[in-house]
């Protein structure tokens, strides 16, 4: 099973609870939206704590700086089989700002041509409510867990 790690960042406007998703570059993301956003993540290998994984993932795939404290919002399991432990951090950015890394693929496949796209083509703020439809579903559950812990916490929705 691979294990990824990912960074949840929220923030309150206008009263509202607020969280910043991410779309997947690349060809086969392209016209996808519903189910398709997810949050800052990716691999990591066992000589690497998620935590340092989850922050480094988010630098490399948005360009945003990072900042502690973190709340834990544990694992899921995407239906690939992925696992995927997460935090959440209270901060703010412009989407326009993003700076993503890039991959390399084959494209149109069997081609023989190899394209760079970003891993991250736009992130977006979005409230509780749009990010559920947005997120890939097995993700949903990040975002009640981050919900629930801030309302614990004494953070009004």
């Amino acid at each position: 099973m691979k294990n990824s790690a990912g960074l949840l960042m929220y923030r309150r406007h206008r009263g509202a609870l607020q969280v910043l998703l991410a779309h997947p570059g690349g060809p086969f993301w392209r016209a996808k939206d519903e189910g398709a956003w997810t949050l800052p993540k990716g691999e990591y290998d066992d000589l690497e704590h998620a935590l340092a994984a989850a922050q480094r993932e988010f630098a490399e795939e948005t360009g945003f700086g990072v900042t502690p404290p973190y709340i834990p919002l544990g694992d899921i399991v995407q239906k690939s089989g992925k696992r995927i432990t997460a935090w959440a951090f209270a901060g703010d950015c412009e989407p326009s700002d993003l700076r993503s890394n890039s991959f390399e693929i084959e494209w149109p496949p069997r081609s023989g041509r190899r394209q760079s796209y970003p891993e991250i083509d736009r992130v977006e703020w979005l409230d509780l409510e749009s990010a559920a439809r947005k997120i890939n579903p097995a993700q949903r559950a990040l975002l009640t867990r981050l919900d629930e812990a801030l309302a614990a916490a004494g953070g009004a929705r």
